[in-house]
């Protein structure tokens, strides 16, 4: 018998877990080929995770598209660029039949790198801190916020980035407060869903 804890006996996996049934269901409900589907929340409220768990267990047919906006950020202060940027080279051309393009930010150079294209025609989600504003709730299909407590959250994200991000904690939470006050994300998701 496995000493490893059962899905049923981790409360963040069985909290992900009814998180990606309440999105698929209702991406099914958009009656679309290619929804685009947000998910906002605070560093370490499971984004990543929830967005991983979408695309696999896709309803649709065909593949889906899955930006993390890690990868657009331009750096430790680069929250609202990072959100700028994928509305006008993501969102914006997807809603109106466009291919859009946008770069890789490369955190070790602190440079652009790579492009990378989204396809009109198919399925989006975009995940990531401040992606779920009044602007972008009107580009997107399925709008999720991910609320989660701050000890929960912090613990998450220094495990999975370390001491890269320990020192950063405070600033990039700041930028979250400034998203927060602003756009009133949770105010715009078709999905508020509570996370351990």
């Amino acid at each position: 018998m496995s000493s490893a804890p059962s899905r049923s006996s981790d409360p963040l996996a069985a909290a992900l877990d009814a998180a990606t049934a309440h999105v698929l269901t209702a991406v099914k409900a958009v009656g679309a080929s290619n929804p685009v589907i947000l998910i906002d929340g605070r560093s370490g409220a499971g984004k990543s995770s929830l967005a991983a768990r979408i695309v696999a267990a896709w309803p649709l047919r065909g593949r889906v598209q899955l930006v993390g906006l890690d990868s657009i950020y331009p750096g430790w202060d680069g929250l609202a660029d990072g959100v700028e940027t994928a509305r006008e080279l993501i969102l914006n051309p997807h809603a109106r039949g466009l291919v859009g393009v946008w770069q890789r930010w490369d955190w070790e150079a602190s440079a652009y790198a790579e492009a990378h294209a989204v396809d009109p025609s198919l399925p989006l989600v975009i995940e990531g801190s401040g992606i779920l504003t009044p602007v972008t709730a009107r580009l997107s299909d399925v709008r999720v916020w991910l609320d989660s407590p701050a000890a929960s959250r912090k613990r998450r994200a220094l495990d999975r980035d370390g001491e890269t991000y320990r020192p950063h904690w405070t600033r990039w939470a700041e930028q979250e407060e400034r998203h927060l006050t602003r756009d009133e994300p949770a105010t715009h998701a078709t999905h508020v869903l509570a996370v351990p």
